[in-house]
């Protein structure tokens, strides 16, 4: 082990002896793109069928766009991100090179075996995507990348045909008109036709026949011009339109030369007859690409010093240069492309009496823009290029031979206590806690590292990894593709009803969430948890608690459905039961003894008004808060929650009466009820940070619910014997916290026990250090005159220990301990509570002995 240890240690040596050097060239930059368009904007006050404003077609693109995510090939540019802003502007963001084929054709000169190396790739890369039921449209030398070096190509700008609705939500025709098959332009603007895979084909046949020719085709031509070029070749030889080609270049000696596979692979790339057209996984399997996979190996890139960034993904790169103050936006501006006329600029100057209208200019932004804008990433690596090598590569089996590597960077450890928010926006810090928990959630779910990532979320969750972090929290592991695919998501039930009018009210200022493809989503995610459920009912409230789960994981419904149906058993055990009134009232009843246990002014307040927790705390708990807080509160709440126990929520309740105390204090009834119809502005990271200090110092007992998992039963068992009755005020401890309240073996005693029985059975044995305060020496419970004890040494020590807990204890009948609980509650003490037991039962523990008498 200690061989290993100096082998690491070599090694992070070496890396950053590399580091340290100034004069370098990179061998390889992440290089992404960035495009610009303008969705069709509806006209004005225009509603769908259900009464609603239509959603804009920006944010349909949007939620379609997210599918392009997922698409994972060599051949195609990876989608990284869509971007909305104002005007129904839209920017897609994608892995970008700044070669294309187009260069290559420019310059000329290219083999037939560079022909079948590209052909076989642009191919496979079709095939893909049609797999995927994505037609690319757009397929042209100027989209598809191209590596001198490796000699690989990419496909991008493949999506927007399909994002945008079969181009039925943008004012343009989507593609490049010289690489339009005939039967396209045939139907023109036709908004219903709907191209299909072979369209990409044809263009693949004009890209092929440019590169076999060593020309550029109707290069002179105009666009008019080139649309009769293409609509003739319908007419003539429909199965020799290359040869056709050829001579319309005067480069029939070129074609002659070319091999006889090579043409009859083009020209069945151009066949106009879209019937005996093939597809481009048929044409994979055509003699001319044979073998095409040996051809041309890559060549090595040039070699130059690595780039560390490089072992990063490009999404995550990209995330990254957004918290470096990377903007989209401000780069568009740049190169001219972010800019919009205002209206008044482009009002009608005339309109005459026949309605012509005449001065009318438009806006030449609106228009569909190829230009790529390059986005540089040189800040980013300025960012971090302090960080150690180590700091990309962490090591967890053992910290020897990196400790003295990160102990150089102290960044982390004087973040910590900075706020949630601050630490969310800070570069290096987020890079570091992503890769930290990159490399243990690879290792999920092996049970060692799964202790790491707890460890690790208690700190904080980074938002990047949210979604994988919240399903380790959560244990969904196994084949849950194959679960989730097995339940039927699209028989109609009764409930489908009120899905249908809850999802569109559900967290709808949210792009993602308020698009069709959200929506639709949202809704099936929920129908296969009702389906899967049968002993359970969908109530209003479910799609605001599964929400969260769809936006985090909105490319992945099965992890989704996974994530909802543990999350629902484990902190809203049975509260989706048809009668759940027997759930929810001990649910709410243990809220109410939790917030007279930590705070006897507000719980007493709130009795005096009679305003109880049915009247406002029913939707926080029912969708653990999700109804009445935004998504990117939820996160942080959640980040928290889904790390404590079913409990848990109550605390999280408690914490943010806290916030509102002195506002509900100096409030009436019907004050309170207008405060809580729209729940004013919450501390999150305050809510949670009391929260935790709340649960901390609660004994586990106070909140033991018979209306948990059995599997939380099982391990509360030794907690609580009786039941509770539900109208008491406050909460009964069980004998176990009690032995461990007064355990006096490693520290004082943090609980003072009042005996209440009569002062003879209290000499005679009762817990040792208790005081007694027999229940007949009461005179009047509702009352908080203490004139009576104004010479009593208890009440001195009962004031004395003010903010302690204080357990009542007594004999059979436990109505009696809770009256007189109850009575110190109103007299304002905090932390007050009951043992149900007779003082008796404790004989076995050695706690007893003869009382002081009075």
């Amino acid at each position: 082990m200690a061989k290993l240890y100096e082998k690491y240690e070599s090694l992070f040596q070496e890396l950053e002896l590399a580091s340290s050097e100034k004069q370098f060239t990179y061998s390889r930059k992440p290089c992404i793109g960035a495009m610009m368009f303008f969705a069709l904007q509806h006209k004005d006050e225009m509603c769908g069928t259900n009464g609603l404003p239509l959603t804009p077609n920006s944010i349909s693109i949007l939620g379609r766009s997210q599918i392009l995510k997922t698409l994972k090939h060599n051949g195609i540019a990876q989608h990284i991100d869509l971007v909305r802003g104002k005007h129904e502007k839209l920017i897609i963001v994608f892995e970008y090179w700044n070669y294309t084929l187009n260069n290559i054709i420019e310059s000329g000169g290219v083999s037939i075996a560079q022909i079948k190396h590209l052909a076989h790739q642009i191919l496979s890369a079709l095939a893909y995507l049609n797999k995927r039921g994505i037609v690319h449209r757009c397929l042209s030398p100027d989209n598809i990348l191209y590596n001198k070096h490796t000699r690989q190509i990419k496909l991008y700008n493949y999506g927007i045909y399909y994002i945008t609705d079969s181009g039925s939500e943008v004012n343009f025709p989507i593609g490049t008109p010289k690489y339009m098959s005939p039967e396209t332009l045939v139907q023109g603007l036709n908004k219903e036709y709907i191209s299909g895979p072979k369209v990409d084909v044809w263009s693949l046949g004009i890209i092929l026949a440019e590169l076999a020719l060593d020309r550029v085709l109707w290069k002179e031509l105009n666009l008019s011009q080139t649309f009769r070029k293409i609509l003739s070749l319908i007419r003539g030889d429909a199965d020799n339109v290359f040869e056709r080609l050829a001579r319309e270049q005067d480069n029939l000696e070129t074609y002659k030369t070319l091999p006889e596979d090579l043409k009859d692979f083009i020209n069945q790339c151009l066949r106009t007859n879209l019937d005996t057209r093939p597809l481009p996984q048929l044409l994979l399997d055509h003699p001319f690409l044979s073998n095409s996979q040996d051809n041309n190996c890559p060549a090595s890139s040039p070699v130059g010093k690595r780039l560390l960034l490089n072992s990063r993904s490009l999404d995550e790169i990209y995330y990254l240069w957004q918290l470096a103050g990377g903007d989209v936006w401000r780069e568009m501006k740049k190169e001219g492309l972010n800019r919009f006329k205002p209206p008044f600029l482009t009002t009608l100057k005339i309109v005459t009496r026949e309605g012509q209208w005449v001065g009318e200019t438009k806006d030449d932004n609106i228009r569909y823009d190829t230009r790529v804008v390059s986005l540089s990433i040189d800040s980013l690596i300025d960012r971090l290029a302090h960080l150690p090598p180590s700091a990309y590569f962490p090591l967890f089996e053992s910290e020897y031979p990196v400790k003295r590597y990160l102990d150089k960077d102290k960044e982390k450890d004087s973040l910590t206590p900075l706020p949630l928010i601050i630490r969310e926006r800070d570069t290096e810090y987020q890079f570091q806690r992503i890769v930290r928990f990159s490399r243990l959630l690879e290792a999920y779910p092996y049970s060692k590292v799964m202790s790491q990532i707890i460890k690790e979320a208690k700190v904080d969750i980074p938002p990047y990894l949210r979604h994988k972090v919240w399903s380790c929290l959560l244990h969904v592991k196994g084949n849950i593709e194959d679960t989730y695919a097995r339940i039927n998501k699209e028989k109609w039930t009764p409930t489908d009803r009120q899905i249908d009018v809850d999802i569109p009210r559900c967290h709808q200022y949210n792009e993602l969430l308020s698009s069709k493809t959200g929506h639709t989503k949202l809704k099936r995610v929920l129908k296969a948890w009702v389906a899967s459920h049968p002993q359970f009912v969908y109530w209003q409230g479910l799609d605001s608690l599964c929400a969260p789960f769809v936006f985090l994981n909105f490319n992945d419904e099965a992890t989704a459905y996974a994530c909802f149906s543990t999350f629902v058993p484990k902190y809203l055990h049975n509260f989706f039961l048809r009668d759940n009134s027997a759930v929810v009232r001990e649910y709410l009843s243990k809220f109410s003894h939790l917030i007279a246990f930590h705070d006897a002014e507000l719980a007493n307040h709130l009795s005096e008004i009679n305003f109880i927790p049915e009247l406002f705390a029913i939707p926080w708990f029912l969708t653990m808060f999700s109804h009445v807080l935004p998504l990117h509160k939820i996160f942080h709440l959640w980040d928290k929650l889904l790390l404590g126990d079913a409990s848990f929520p109550l605390f999280i309740g408690v914490s943010i009466l806290q916030q509102l105390r002195e506002t509900l204090l100096s409030s009436g009834f019907n004050e309170c009820i207008l405060l809580f119809s729209d729940l004013p502005e919450v501390d999150i990271e305050q809510c949670v940070t009391d929260s935790i200090n709340i649960y901390c110092v609660t004994p586990r007992s106070i909140t033991f619910r018979t209306h948990e998992s059995e599997h939380t039963l099982l391990e509360g068992a030794h907690l609580q014997q009786h039941n509770q009755s539900l109208g008491e005020f406050c909460s009964s401890l069980s004998s176990a916290d009690l032995l461990d309240l007064m355990n006096t073996r490693l520290r004082k005693p943090k609980a003072l026990v009042i005996d209440i029985r009569d002062n003879d059975e209290y000499v005679e044995e009762s817990i040792r250090g208790s005081i007694n305060i027999p229940l007949s020496s009461i005179p009047d419970m509702e009352s908080t005159d203490l004139s009576w004890m104004e010479s009593s040494p208890e009440l001195n020590i009962l004031f004395n220990n003010k903010g302690s807990v204080i357990v009542v204890v007594g004999g059979d009948d436990s109505m009696r301990q809770a009256k007189v609980a109850r009575f110190i509650i109103r007299l304002g003490f905090p932390k007050v509570c009951y043992v149900h037991e007779h003082v008796n039962t404790f004989a076995s523990y050695g706690v007893l002995g003869p009382g002081v008498p009075s």
